[in-house]
């Protein structure tokens, strides 16, 4: 690997580039899915606004298709939270987040109370996958656990259904996902717990992760996964001889794929109204990539709520919600009134593409409003 420099601005900008947000991309919902490596889906709207920020002439309609049909898919994986992913990736990222799925759950005492031990919660998956080989609620799968087990089965399942491989099934609606889960078998054989392949597959997440977010330092990628930096050097090390090193800001030491976009620091960067818990915010360790220091609580709460905000010029600038008539946008710095004008624009597009869909989008997390500081707030019509 070749040593060069890269500046704070030159990291933003291939984050954006990267994540198809310097542009409104011509591609399909699969191939832009593959391209961003994987899109944060607690919330089943923000999977859809995310493309919406991302692609041109994006049809939610071609998402719900891509979900029905399983050539995307929702799932446990990275920092044990729910993500949209390609379906070639899920296999090797779920096989490298082994270690960190069935450690948090099988070390909690939601599992441990109930007398079960690892072995037990393994020798549960070839029949649950069986049973799961069509869309099975929450409700279903308890009682299908408490007819084997002589302990109640919330707490056991609570911990297998993490690490076991399962989706999430679409239910329909106009997200594709409620608020009820249902489960189905991905499809990929249950295999005994072997560290060494979850480490083989990992440096299958780590070059993935810089295809998507890089450069990126050993930090950044295991705030991305939630895995030990231990684990993250070896797999960087094994991959040593086709990756490219950097310098980062302050002397930081960074990796990326060569060839991979890494556009001008003076590069155009359009305003985007962002979705709750987009995956720019979260991916990195120094999220001074694109968040703002200054911002951090204001936008990630202390009960991790990550709240849909304003890009403005590549950085978060404020946060917005809908509220009737249009978009109100909450703005932490004074902006210039080109920026209003972008997010004027960008929320009368929100809101066409809302209709139908969602009348009051993220209403749930309104609490958050109540004590934001805010150099201005304007409701942007729809």
């Amino acid at each position: 690997m070749r040593t060069m420099t890269i500046t704070a601005k030159d990291l933003n900008r291939a984050t954006l580039a990267r994540q198809l947000l310097l542009r409104r991309e011509p591609v399909g919902v699969v191939d832009a899915v593959r391209r961003v490596v994987a899109l944060q889906a607690q919330q089943p709207a923000s999977p859809y606004i995310a493309l919406w920020n991302r692609l041109a002439a994006f049809d939610p309609a071609d998402l719900d298709v891509a979900f029905a049909g399983q050539a995307l898919v929702k799932a446990t994986l990275m920092r044990i939270t729910l993500h949209v992913v390609h379906a070639d990736d899920h296999p090797p990222m779920h096989t490298a987040m082994q270690p960190t799925l069935r450690g948090a759950r099988l070390g909690d005492r939601r599992f441990t109370e109930s007398g079960l031990g690892a072995a037990d919660a393994d020798a549960l998956l070839p029949d649950l996958l069986e049973f799961a080989d069509r869309p099975r609620t929450n409700a279903e799968i308890h009682a299908w656990l408490a007819g084997r087990l002589d302990v109640p089965p919330q707490g056991v399942w609570w911990a297998v259904r993490s690490f076991a491989p399962l989706l999430h099934a679409p239910m329909g609606g106009p997200w594709s996902f409620g608020p009820r889960p249902s489960y189905v078998a991905s499809g990929t054989p249950p295999t005994p717990y072997d560290r060494d392949l979850s480490d083989k597959h990992l440096q299958t997440l780590v070059h993935r992760y810089l295809d998507g977010f890089g450069p990126a330092s050993v930090a950044d990628v295991a705030q991305f996964a939630l895995v030990q930096r231990s684990r993250v050097r070896d797999a960087l090390g094994a991959l040593s001889a086709v990756l490219e090193r950097l310098e980062g800001p302050g002397g930081a030491e960074l990796y990326d794929v060569p060839g991979a976009p890494r556009p001008a620091a003076d590069t155009p960067a359009p305003p985007r109204l962002m979705a709750m818990w987009d995956s720019v915010l979260l991916a990195y360790a120094d999220r001074s990539r694109v968040l703002p220091p200054d911002y951090r609580r204001l936008v990630i709460r202390a009960n991790g709520d990550v709240l849909p905000s304003l890009l403005v010029d590549g950085y978060v600038a404020g946060v917005w919600r809908q509220v009737e008539g249009g978009i109100e946008a909450t703005a932490f710095h004074p902006l210039s009134a080109e920026a209003w004008e972008g997010l004027a624009e960008e929320a009368r597009a929100l809101t066409a593409f809302l209709v139908g869909r969602d009348h009051r989008l993220y209403r749930a997390y309104d609490r958050w409003w109540a004590d934001l500081p805010a150099a201005e707030v304007r409701v942007l019509p729809g």
